[in-house]
């Protein structure tokens, strides 16, 4: 593209911009065409959009400084300038030749895209072109270039921040949705109330305390919501008017819209505060306290009752003192009492048995023959003489052993003997007894068994005890003694065994205790005084074993004696036992 025509070189004013002088202004010379071309020239210069005028073949006729900055290049011009120069010349061309195919109106505008020569920026102008008919030059095209590279880039980040307004405006909607889903989640009420006290936002629980329903209450209703925005509306105006605190506490009370209930709540209020230190709004939540009022009130009355419990504890701990002083005091005296009810017994029983021993030892002598021959009347007189003195001899040894016992002075002497021997031995002793009666009495003792080592005459009163007892309280049927051997728990047993009257749950609980029998009664069929179980036991608790019972009422009985095989006990005292 060829550099611009200076305007002082066009001939005769024939140029686009040639000007007619005025009449009587035309000198031989020229000198005033000269001017007013030099004029025009320069206010065309003093624009600072680039001004072009070409011919229909995009030749550049004419341009102004702006101009020719974008589309000229001179000898001495770099290579970059030159190519960004001649670009611009194709650009302007393209975009001229496009003009002139669309057979637009005389005038049109587009957009042209440029390159700055000095920095290689991109520019880009709107370009106005408009096409001058000459009679001697032809078509001239007019342009003028204004820079919009500013108002594109203005458009540009008009665009950008509108779209960045919809996604923050998209985004904010998105976070009042969350947040509105977040509060109206939580189960106590929350309000946001602008710097004038107006309420912004609130959940549904708080909806419910705040908002009136229609049709749903009535007067009693709306008064309560009325009552409720009062008396928020005054904390929240304590709230402004506290200070610089940002966060406040207060309790007072609400009203239930639809029940009327009387609401205690605690609020806890927090100030959101700008960058530039003004409070923006205020965030409170309200907490029900009737759960918390209840269960103060309930504490009051549970430490009321646990002082009066404390005070009854004081009286009764200290009557338990009292009483536990007058039982050790009566256990004293029971001690004492025993003791000397012990010693009585014992003396008692030497006194009765020295003078039972000596009838006992007349009246056999009687019987013998020893005075002579009695008569048969006479004989049978001692002969019942006899039999009550054993038997009030018996009872005395009875007594004297439970005292014995009692006072610790039982001793126990162990020695080692066969078990089955001893059975054999109680069997002889009790053969008068079991000829009297109609039962069929049987033992059995093993072939083998490891000798027991015990106090013997104390296990064979047992057993004879036992035995004996078996033989009264069973009038028709069996009698069975059995020893055995458990190697297992290492114990030996003699167990005795009627099918007599038995013994019930009731009476089994009390026959080991002293002086007890099944039958109480002053017409009982069996004698006794209710000693030899008593005794029994404690003989066998002295050795280190016990006796078991096994009875049910009118089935029979089984008493068995369990003694370890080598344990031996010294002699002691041995509480009165109690049946199981």
């Amino acid at each position: 593209m060829t550099r611009a025509v200076p305007l002082e070189t066009e001939a005769r004013g024939t140029g686009p911009w040639a000007v007619s002088p005025p009449a009587g202004a035309r000198g031989a010379d020229g000198a005033a065409p000269r001017r007013e071309r030099a004029l025009l020239d320069s206010i065309i210069n003093t624009f600072p959009d680039p001004i072009l005028v070409t011919n229909t073949e995009g030749r550049l006729l004419l341009a102004n400084a702006r101009a020719e900055s974008l589309f000229a290049a001179g000898e001495g011009d770099s290579e970059g300038r030159r190519r960004a120069v001649a670009l611009n010349n194709m650009l302007l061309s393209a975009a001229l030749s496009q003009w002139a195919l669309g057979g637009g109106p005389s005038s049109a505008r587009l957009e042209l895209p440029l390159v700055d020569p000095t920095d290689g920026s991109d520019l880009l102008f709107e370009l106005l072109g408009a096409a001058l008919d000459d009679r001697r030059e032809g078509t001239r095209v007019v342009s003028i270039l204004r820079n919009i590279t500013d108002l594109r880039r203005a458009t540009e980040q008009v665009e950008e921040n509108y779209r960045r307004l919809r996604i923050a405006e998209a985004n904010v909607r998105a976070e009042r949705d969350r947040l509105d889903l977040v509060i109206d989640s939580v189960a106590d009420p929350i309000l946001v109330t602008d710097p004038a006290g107006n309420l912004m936002l609130m959940n549904a629980p708080a909806d419910r305390l705040f908002t009136a329903t229609a049709g749903e209450g009535g007067e009693e209703s709306e008064r309560a919501v009325r009552a409720n925005d009062a008396s928020f509306s005054t904390f929240v105006a304590t709230v402004f008017l506290g200070g610089d605190e940002n966060r406040v506490r207060d309790e007072f009370t609400l009203s239930d819209p639809r029940s009327g209930r009387a609401i205690p709540v605690e609020a806890v209020c927090g100030k959101i505060v700008s960058e530039h230190g003004d409070v923006t709004a205020v965030v409170t939540i309200l907490h029900d306290r009737t759960e918390a009022v209840e269960k103060s009130l309930l504490y009051d009355q549970v430490k009321r009752a646990s002082a009066e419990l404390q005070e009854k504890v004081r009286e009764a701990t200290a009557e338990l003192v009292r009483q536990n002083e007058l039982l050790r005091r009566q256990h004293i005296e029971l001690e004492q009492a025993s003791l000397a009810k012990s010693q009585f017994l014992a003396n008692m029983s030497h006194e009765f048995r020295t003078p039972l021993n000596a009838i006992l030892g007349y009246t056999g002598m009687l019987l013998q023959g020893v005075s002579g021959p009695l008569g048969k009347r006479p004989e049978r007189n001692l002969q019942r003489v006899e039999s009550n003195a054993r038997h009030l001899l018996a009872v005395m040894n009875d007594v004297l052993d439970i005292s014995r016992i009692e006072a610790g002075r039982m001793p126990v002497h162990p020695s080692t003997f066969d078990l089955g021997e001893l059975v054999g031995e109680v069997m002889a002793e009790v053969e008068p007894l079991i000829a009297r009666t109609s039962l069929e009495v049987s033992s059995v003792v093993p072939g083998r068994m490891p000798r027991l080592r015990s106090d013997r005459p104390k296990v064979k009163q047992i057993v004879l005890n036992l035995l004996t007892n078996a033989l009264k309280f069973t009038p028709q049927g069996s009698v069975r003694v059995a020893a055995m051997y458990a190697p297992d728990r290492d114990v030996l047993a003699v167990e005795v065994t009627d099918t007599g009257i038995g013994i019930d749950d009731d009476d089994a609980k009390r026959i080991f205790d002293d002086f007890q029998q099944v039958d109480d009664s002053a017409t009982r069929a069996v004698g006794g005084v209710g000693l030899g179980l008593s005794i029994s036991r404690r003989l066998a608790r002295m050795l280190g074993g016990e006796i078991m019972l096994r009875s049910r009422k009118g089935k029979g009985s089984s008493f068995a004696l369990r003694l370890p095989r080598r344990a031996a006990r010294r002699a002691g005292a041995v509480p009165a036992a109690k049946a199981p």
